[in-house]
């Protein structure tokens, strides 16, 4: 076992992750609110000293990737001159949308913009005006600064490992700057921040997810809302994303992730076609252009003299990017592993673009037909539902028979389903890389671990929840809360791995046939 783990893992991050893991979930467990009074308390004070800093990053990222898109390095490849993408657009569009944001999507497709129509930053809630401003928030939120963030991860460890011949790991773009150290504590202590990120937020977002299955399932059949019927909804996502993650990339995430965009597609169509459908357009045009017209503004906007508008920002904008960019080791290194052979021109204008181009569209259909709704009924239920049901609700709403509506509930459940499979399978994949050292082709066995594990921590965190306080969420947001504050220091990692990605790019020289890249940092061998 030990000669194992040498030669499959790096030791130091694999063991202080498993620590750290078993000590936070430990605290979960025992002390939900504990945690929470705790996590809560630090991710308030980051948001109130440090949010200037959250907005001047992602902004900084924003601008960083556009101007690297259209530098003269946007020719570059990911990867030997003549190496091409492994995978078609189709493929490659589904993987990275489906890891990135499609849980998201899906959980909050209906619910962020009737709850920035309700609260508004400024301003009267309710009204027609607070519904324009509700679509420009949420796609502010889910639009061009999260996938930034993911890119500076995704484009650094791609350039890095495919060109450069470093392991698929976030120090390995510190290269430039402190060379062979990053095999030493900063490296790893980097590691070991994008595990925590990794693994915490995957898991309560399994478990999170596991509460609005387990809300359609109500809505469609009846089946009691509880920690029991949580739990085997969380066997089955893990059982489905096991299956992916040992079938390998191709065969399991690339056909999951593939099957799973048809399937959302065929959602949002109907929605689209029994839904306000005139409607719908108009608002995606007014969204689109509102949310361009008044980015500039957004991405600097800080409240500073109005306290209701600065609390609002606190918990919904600085917390966000706090989340994305503890979310991006994961979706950044998985970014890059399917990204092999694209140039740096099409890697940053596909993940830009496709995606956030996708995701107004979504919040356009649910979020758009869900406004709709309210403006024409006050008392609609919508206003007061909750993420788990509020998509359901609206699906119930459609003017079409109730067999549709019901069928559409079902294709609603498979596709949160599939989502939250898709993204533990990748997660996977990514944790193993992050404590293997950065071998993009890790072991089975050590796949199947991290998966059933991920599982586990979800399984166990729910269970204590509904047996502390009566409900899914005691124990799960803590931990994501905690996760979220991890945002702070990784956001410095994050701004030297620009720096190194930058100055990495400076020492390109102009290839010739048959001629080594004199730049090629080679990895030390393993003992």
């Amino acid at each position: 076992m030990r000669d194992y783990l040498r030669k499959h893992t790096n030791l130091p991050v694999f063991l202080f992750s498993a620590i750290l893991a078993l000590a936070f979930v430990s605290w979960g467990v025992t002390a939900p609110s504990h945690l929470g009074a705790i996590a809560s308390d630090i991710n308030n004070w980051i948001t109130q000293i440090f949010g200037w800093w959250y907005m001047l990053c992602a902004s900084g990222f924003l601008v960083l990737v556009l101007v690297l898109m259209c530098s003269r390095w946007g020719r570059i490849r990911l990867g030997p001159d003549d190496s091409r993408p492994e995978w078609s657009t189709l493929s490659w569009f589904s993987m990275l949308f489906t890891a990135g944001m499609g849980i998201g999507l899906v959980f909050f497709g209906v619910a962020e913009p009737v709850f920035h129509l309700n609260d508004p930053p400024v301003g009267e809630g309710g009204t027609s005006q607070a519904a324009l401003e509700s679509m420009e928030i949420t796609i502010f939120h889910w639009g061009l600064h999260p996938w930034a963030i993911y890119i500076v991860v995704g484009l650094s460890l791609g350039y890095f490992c495919f060109r450069k011949g470093l392991p698929m790991r976030p120090a390995a773009a510190l290269y430039p700057l402190i060379g062979k150290h990053i095999y030493g504590p900063v490296g790893h202590l980097i590691d070991i921040l994008a595990v925590f990120g990794t693994l915490f937020g995957l898991a309560t977002s399994l478990g999170l997810g596991a509460t609005q299955i387990n809300a359609g399932l109500n809505n469609v059949f009846g089946v009691e809302v509880g920690a029991t019927s949580q739990v085997l909804i969380i066997g089955l996502i893990t059982a489905v994303a096991v299956t992916s993650v040992m079938l390998g990339l191709d065969a399991g995430i690339r056909r999951l992730s593939v099957i799973n965009m048809y399937l959302a597609s065929l959602l949002a169509v109907f929605v689209f076609v029994v839904g306000p459908t005139v409607f719908i357009l108009e608002l995606m045009v007014n969204s689109t252009g509102r949310y361009l017209q008044h980015l500039p503004e957004n991405s600097f906007q800080m409240y500073s003299f109005s306290p209701a508008g600065s609390e609002w920002l606190g918990n919904w904008t600085l917390f966000y990017w706090g989340w994305w960019i503890s979310w991006s080791p994961f979706v950044g290194i998985f970014i890059a592993r399917v990204s092999r052979g694209r140039t740096i021109r099409s890697f940053i204008g596909g993940t830009l673009m496709a995606p956030v181009g996708a995701s107004i569209v979504w919040f356009a259909i649910f979020g758009g037909s869900a406004l709709e709704g309210i403006l024409n009924d006050p008392d609609n239920p919508l206003r007061q539902a909750g993420t788990n049901d509020a998509m359901f609700i609206l699906l119930n709403q459609l003017p079409v028979w109730p067999v549709l509506g019901t069928l559409a509930s079902l294709l609603a459940i498979l596709v949160v389903s599939l989502f939250f499979a898709t993204s533990s399978d990748s997660g996977s994949l990514v944790v193993d890389m992050l404590t293997n050292g950065g071998d993009p082709h890790p072991k089975k066995a050590q796949r199947l671990f991290w998966a059933v594990l991920e599982g586990v921590i979800a399984a166990v965190l729910l269970a204590a929840g509904w047996a502390v306080a009566g409900n899914a969420t005691a124990a799960l947001t803590p931990l994501q809360t905690a996760a979220v504050a991890m945002g702070l220091p990784f956001s410095l990692a994050l701004v030297l791995m620009s720096w190194g990605l930058v100055r990495g790019l400076n020492q390109e020289q102009a290839h010739r046939p048959g001629r080594r890249d004199r730049y090629v940092y080679p990895s030390p061998p393993r003992e």
